[in-house]
């Protein structure tokens, strides 16, 4: 099992290279992330947008593009689309959001045409790498779904556990998170997490073994949990953290980044190629490990 993404990236190295279709590639920041792929070996990558953009992006980073296919579309919405044909076309394993909103991006990756949906819902997946912890933080989800209901829940971990299966993680520990680690009527975060566990314990989540509720603390601390007096196989030992809505999740994301620094990376899954959307804040190692992960995601 791989606990840490120095190993994920030698892994997808063995498993790459991969080609991804980069959505509005005029972004330094993006370039530089698919150059580094390149050179590493791990992805090589089709630049869609406005050619003399990209040009001028890969000029101020000093990104050679003759490495590159780069297909000149200045309409950001068709470049989309362009992007994700590629992948329609299997000319490409995975989508990159360049320098165009999530939602634009999106849209051309559900729309009918593209055939990339599954039925699943689409949810970020973020895995955190935590000084002082032994394996690797799933945390889900934190970007996309606002207030999931139940059936959107179980989705959501769902695809969480096919990324922790990519990283070779065969029966990922699944979390679900609340303020407290008991079902109380008044707080529906608990009354799913009891639903989820029932689901899980009757073979309707597979891959898994799920928890909850659980406060973060008796999630993630032995120590906490044996203190509450917790006895249950993903107390203190979780892998996935399944956050009850997305400001939880967001909170719990920019707090790994800014308070732990903890390394990171973050992926969209749910279609039928993973889908790597990097935020202007994140580092280039963050980039650079997310795109790793889409090459994991990729072989499954």
């Amino acid at each position: 099992m791989i606990k840490a993404f120095d190993e994920i990236v030698k892994y997808a190295k063995e498993k790459g290279p991969k080609t991804i279709a980069v959505a509005v590639a005029q972004d330094a920041d993006v370039l530089n992330a698919v150059n580094n792929a390149k050179n590493l070996g791990l992805a090589d990558a089709i630049l869609v947008g406005d050619k003399e953009e990209i040009e001028k992006a890969a000029a101020s980073c000093g990104v050679d593009l003759s490495k590159f296919t780069v297909i000149d579309e200045r309409d950001k919405a068709e470049a989309c689309r362009k992007a994700v044909g590629l992948i329609s076309e299997k000319k490409a394993d995975i989508v990159m959001k360049g320098l165009v909103d999530t939602a634009i991006i999106l849209k051309a990756v559900l729309a009918e045409e593209a055939g990339l949906r599954t039925g699943n819902v689409l949810s970020h997946v973020a895995i955190f790498e935590v000084n002082g912890y032994d394996r690797l933080f799933i945390v889900t989800d934190a970007a996309m779904n606002i207030a999931p209901n139940l059936e959107q829940k179980k989705q959501i971990i769902e695809n969480a556990v096919k990324v922790a299966h990519a990283m070779g993680n065969v029966e990922p520990k699944v979390a679900v998170l609340a303020a407290v680690e008991k079902v109380n009527p008044k707080m529906q975060a608990t009354l799913d997490a009891e639903a989820l566990v029932e689901m899980n314990k009757k073979g309707e989540i597979k891959g898994c073994v799920i928890g909850g509720p659980f406060a973060l603390d008796n999630a993630v601390s032995v120590e906490a949990a044996k203190h509450k007096g917790i006895d249950h196989p993903v107390a203190g030992h979780a892998d996935i953290l399944m956050v009850p809505q997305i400001e939880a999740g967001n909170m719990l994301y920019k707090s790994m980044v800014f308070f732990a620094r903890a390394n990171n990376a973050g992926i969209v899954v749910g279609a039928k190629v993973p889908i790597v959307l990097t935020s202007r804040a994140d580092s280039d190692i963050a980039k650079l490990n997310s795109i790793a992960i889409g090459v994991l995601m990729a072989n499954n």
